[in-house]
């Protein structure tokens, strides 16, 4: 299979993209933007990773076949993937127990504690809070990680429909929605009575296995491939989602994720997932 090294990095110089071709023996160099490029016939080697890490460039070996054209559904989680915080971190702030949460949700992301157990304890935590803090949180803390909103419009307009699975919280993941157009969500529902959370989740916990459910439902429904699925992700609850698509990428993602991934992203912005095909 003629296998392409694609490089990408915030920046990328000509002197790197002629060593690395060197390292992979490349047979040609396309550039493919300001800082990115495809090296053709490219093969393996240990010394690529090193570069590439030295100079904070990423970089993947792709089918020279695959193209985004051939995708029809795009998968993807919120917290830290789509969005740039972790949302019930930042409710715990307005609660005052963000340290004793985020301890918790970083766990959970690196595999060290199982999902349903971690998302109640710190659920638990936010009992009492005003429900408007939820509203604090999506005006003043949310960003979108920078590159979404390209990547998103350009699924769209190639007719690729979009599926936002996430362990957080349905307040945000709606407004989502209606912003960026996706075509479904699954997330969590706090349980608010009387204007303050409970400390509680509203019916059964979108864990790992929930997300990959959806993401089988769908492709069902679809009647479509794994193959004709992309998967994006940063924690451990993602690699079962991840695990039903055909292409999978780390989106500045923990190291258990990174390693089971097809692609990892470190350095460019979402939107460099674009680049992943021809």
């Amino acid at each position: 299979m003629n296998m392409q090294l694609v490089l990408q990095g915030n920046t990328l110089d000509e002197r790197d993209v002629q060593q690395l071709a060197r390292l992979c023996g490349a047979a040609s160099i396309t550039r493919i933007g300001a800082n990115a490029c495809r090296l053709g016939a490219a093969r393996p080697g240990a010394d690529i990773a090193a570069y590439c890490s030295a100079r904070r460039l990423d970089f993947a070996f792709v089918p020279g076949t695959r193209k985004l054209a051939d995708m029809r559904l795009l998968v993807m989680d919120m917290d830290s993937t789509l969005i740039s915080i972790e949302c019930i971190d930042e409710i715990a702030d307005m609660a005052g127990v963000k340290p004793e949460v985020s301890a918790i949700t970083a766990a959970a992301m690196r595999g060290e504690i199982d999902y349903p157990e971690s998302l109640a304890r710190r659920v638990a935590l936010l009992r009492g809070l005003d429900e408007s803090a939820l509203l604090r949180v999506y005006d003043e803390r949310l960003q979108l990680s920078p590159g979404a909103e390209v990547m998103l419009a350009h699924a769209r307009s190639l007719g690729i429909r979009t599926l936002l699975v996430s362990g957080g919280f349905t307040f945000f993941t709606g407004r989502l929605q209606q912003r960026l157009g996706f075509d479904d969500t699954l997330a969590n529902t706090l349980e608010i009575a009387d204007g303050r959370l409970t400390g509680k989740i509203v019916g059964a916990i979108v864990d790992a296995e929930a997300k990959a459910a959806r993401v089988r439902e769908t492709r069902e429904r679809m009647d479509i491939g794994k193959g004709s699925i992309t998967a994006i992700g940063d924690g451990a609850n993602d690699l079962k989602m991840m695990a039903e698509a055909g292409v999978s990428v780390a989106y500045r993602a923990k190291p258990v994720v990174q390693a089971r991934a097809d692609h990892a992203l470190n350095f460019v912005s979402l939107d460099g997932v674009l680049n992943l095909f021809n």
